[in-house]
């Protein structure tokens, strides 16, 4: 069974992230996602069904529009891909529970949002409202702890705000603070603490390889890190956490 359902999680997930590319190539547009058909961004050509199938379209037309022949962006098969395996991964962490369909939504909504501010360094309010949808889900399947996931949504975000009104949007971005607003309704005040603590190490030690070798601009975007941060406490930080304690003796 174990492997039937990672099958059926990758099977939804490289679905669900082909719908990923829609939502990131339009929504900075100011497009609608759920109305008009898919087609090629450059030539307008109207895909047929058989030109959506998940990674597989992609590598059977080698990576090119069948209708203009332009190169298709690789970021299509790789969300799909990422999805997929990140659907798998978190059904054989969390198996078959609540938890587990929170996260393959959060995971998702992340993706898109990270690959939206990567480009744009703005992140859509409608993913922030999604992921504090899957909050208000977190917590009507955990009522007992609801206290901990209501100061979870205030407990960096609340700072985070602080900082935006005294640096005047310089040293954090109005959409950061929603989103951490959002993912600590989902994570509770400890994880969500965590989740920032994260984010803050991945960007001083990624940004400034890609600075370097990738000629990336000073200018970061927190949108990729955050999301990193947060995935990574949503499925581990209560051992985290514990490790810590432990290590600390606390």
């Amino acid at each position: 069974m174990e492997i039937y359902f990672s099958i059926c999680s990758f099977l939804f997930g490289i679905c669900v992230g082909s719908f990923l590319n829609v939502v990131a190539f339009r929504l900075p547009k100011g497009e609608s996602i759920v109305t008009g058909p898919s087609h090629c961004m450059t030539c307008g050509h109207r895909l047929k069904w058989y030109e959506l199938i998940p990674v597989l379209s992609f590598v059977i037309q080698g990576g090119k529009c069948r209708s203009c022949g332009t190169r298709l962006s690789p970021q299509y098969p790789l969300v799909e891909a990422a999805n997929g395996f990140a659907w798998v991964a978190i059904y054989l962490l969390k198996g078959l529970s609540w938890d587990t369909l929170i996260a393959f939504g959060l995971v998702s909504a992340l993706i898109a949002l990270s690959l939206i501010d990567a480009r744009t360094q703005e992140i859509p309010g409608g993913l922030n409202i999604f992921i504090a949808c899957l909050g208000v889900l977190r917590i009507a399947t955990d009522w007992h702890n609801f206290l901990l996931y209501l100061i979870g949504g205030a407990a960096v975000s609340v700072p985070l705000l602080i900082i935006l009104f005294v640096t005047g949007g310089a040293g954090i971005g109005g959409g950061d603070v929603k989103l951490m607003a959002a993912a600590g309704l989902v994570l509770g005040w400890k994880n969500i603490i965590l989740a920032f603590l994260l984010a803050c190490i991945f960007g001083a030690v990624i940004h400034p390889i890609r600075m370097k070798f990738f000629h990336a601009g000073r200018v970061l975007a927190m949108g990729p890190y955050l999301s990193a941060g947060i995935m990574v406490a949503f499925l581990f930080g209560d051992a985290m956490i514990s490790w810590y304690l432990g290590m600390m003796g606390l």
